[in-house]
């Protein structure tokens, strides 16, 4: 987007792109509200904090319906917006998920770190609403949000319309609040008129056809395993075809897939409960609504709430009178909510059970295929998740998609994109991607990018996994991309094969000296898989190897990794 308005040779760095970048998209929105009869009545700005898409695709929703009555309002990441800025604006809107347990998106952390410190200014003179997102199977449910519109509020800025905290299924109070908040602003100015749609070089986004709530009937056309014989992980590769869906991805976007719970948990579960199967609730049957509408696998906190209430003497019930969470989380580790039907003998009417349950929610996977490779199937790598020694406990997605869907069955299939994570747009600027198991995914869509569209860039692959003989998914296309020059350099962490485990981000220690090279002649480094270790192993491993290549300390290396990613060249995809 920067080169709509940039030239790619300008001589600035990408800080300051970022920033002029911003400021032209206000100059043209404002231009094309001037070139028109009608001027904007109120000018808002809307700031979002996106892991995966959905609160900037709620911001954009909240512009898109500010128009229609008079409200210009520009949209930004929280980290594009420097928090000295705020003293500057009269009215801003924040939407932002909570990734994690209860941590700020990626393009969010630098607003919240600035925002939150000691010194910062006060800011009487701003107006501010929250919209959050997040998932109340979490204990810090909506903290992203919360910790904002708490620190706003403290900074002296005055609450134009109240918080709401959305849950998995986000959509209906999302517009609820969007539609309040925008008639509020528009009583200010009843008079406005509707602005005209951004023209010329504004971007337009481009409503989706197909989403989680409406998604599009696909058809799984391959399902092949990855992992060798003797892998403890199975790891399978996915390709859905797109037929008429109109649907177009990009590589780094998500692809999300609404899954069918296991016949077999469902039938379980009826029966343990005495129920009958062709019991109706809300038109449907019992056995219907459990397979394909509740979440039937996480325990709930309504569900918990009740053997506290019901079993105290129960371990849970046990766990839950005392408030040990650790201990509870540790009993909870790998049970399902037949885990704890069992554990209580507990017996419930269906509606009351129903009831208990939430809703059954798509899960989504990073992509990892290139349109320009594949415009007509999407690819995904997933591992299946499978355990249990009694009785098989299984992943609710990916066994269904592993074992029980069918090439003629539809499934329902929706694109997620993440503007967040995209490949540089100058094809010559170096790439770095670490990305163990599957974590390779999305990488494995950029190489087939950069390949096909003949990028010069050099591209430099960090992939790993326990053993090298079982778990090299993909190697066959890694290695001729290593020997063509497609990849520059590929190296490997395989942590089992020898008898100090070896990790991708021991090898980042390794080569240092040319990772900092790379990076200090404009390189994007990429991060994908798991958030809890390998991400902040990787961040860890990056920080400390800028602090031995510079010599300045940790705060200075603390600085430079906050550089590349508010000039976007230090982007994560992680889960």
């Amino acid at each position: 987007m920067n080169g709509l308005y940039i030239p790619a040779d300008a001589p600035f760095t990408q800080e300051q792109e970022a920033w002029l970048t911003g400021f032209f998209l206000g100059i043209a929105a404002n231009k094309s509200v001037d070139q028109s009869s009608s001027a904007p009545a109120l000018t808002v700005h809307v700031l979002y904090g996106s892991q995966t898409g959905n609160a900037e695709g709620i911001a954009n929703d909240l512009a898109a319906t500010a128009r229609t009555r008079g409200i210009l309002m520009p949209v930004r990441a929280l980290d594009d917006v420097p928090t000295e800025e705020l003293a500057e604006l009269s009215t801003v809107i924040v939407i932002t998920s909570t990734y994690g347990e209860g941590e700020m998106p990626d393009n969010a952390e630098l607003f919240w770190s600035s925002l939150e410190s000691a010194g910062h200014p006060r800011l009487e003179q701003l107006r501010f609403a929250v919209l959050s997102l997040g998932d109340s199977g979490y204990d810090d449910f909506c903290q992203a949000g919360r910790l904002i519109d708490l620190r706003l509020e403290q900074l002296g800025a005055a609450r134009l319309h109240p918080r709401v905290d959305c849950d998995v299924d986000f959509e209906e109070p999302a517009e609820g609040w969007i539609s309040e908040l925008v008639a509020r602003l528009a009583a200010e100015a009843p008079e406005a008129d509707a602005l005209p749609a951004p023209t010329g070089a504004v971007p337009v986004q481009k409503p989706a056809t197909w989403t989680r709530k409406r998604p599009y009937e696909s058809r799984l056309v391959e399902n092949r395993v990855l992992s060798g014989t003797g892998s403890t992980k199975e790891i399978r590769h996915f390709e859905f075809a797109l037929g008429d869906s109109g649907i177009e991805y990009a590589a780094g976007d998500a692809f999300g897939v609404v899954p069918v719970n296991d016949p077999v948990l469902v039938d379980r579960l009826i029966a343990e409960l005495g129920l009958r199967p062709d019991h109706e609730i809300e038109g449907l049957p019992l056995v219907h609504h459990l397979g394909r509408k509740a979440e039937i696998v996480t325990p709930s906190r309504e569900l918990l709430a009740l053997v506290a209430e019901l079993f105290p003497d129960s371990e849970p019930g046990r766990l839950l009178a005392r408030g040990q969470r650790e201990g509870l989380d540790e009993w909870l580790w790998g049970k399902d909510t037949l885990d704890i039907v069992l554990s209580t003998g507990m017996k419930l009417g269906a509606e009351e059970f129903v009831a208990l349950l939430r809703p059954l929610q798509p899960r989504a996977y990073s992509i990892s295929s290139s349109p320009l490779h594949s415009p007509d199937r999407i690819h995904l790598t997933v591992a299946s998740v499978r355990y249990g020694a009694d009785r098989p406990h299984g992943g609710v997605c990916s066994t269904f998609l592993a074992d029980r869907l069918g090439a003629d069955e539809p499934v329902g299939v929706f694109l997620q994109p993440n503007a967040a994570f995209r490949l540089p747009e100058d094809g010559d600027v170096p790439v770095i991607m670490v990305g163990p198991g599957t974590g390779v995914a999305p990488f494995r869509g950029f190489v087939q990018e950069r390949a096909a569209m003949g990028a010069t860039g050099r591209n430099w692959l960090f992939f790993g996994d326990q053993h090298r003989s079982s778990d090299f998914i993909y190697e066959d296309e890694l290695g001729a991309w290593a020997e063509s020059g497609v990849l520059t350099r590929l190296d490997l962490a395989f942590s089992r094969d020898q008898r100090e485990k070896v990790y991708v981000q021991t090898r980042m220690q390794e080569s240092g000296a040319e990772l900092y090279a790379w990076l200090e002649e404009g390189a994007h480094l990429y991060v994908c898989g798991d958030a809890s270790r390998m991400a902040k192993d990787v961040d860890a491993a990056l920080h400390r190897i800028v602090a031995e290549q510079r010599g300045r300390g940790d705060d200075d290396a603390a600085e430079y990794v906050s550089s590349l990613k508010r000039g976007k060249r230090y982007l994560r995809d992680v889960y």
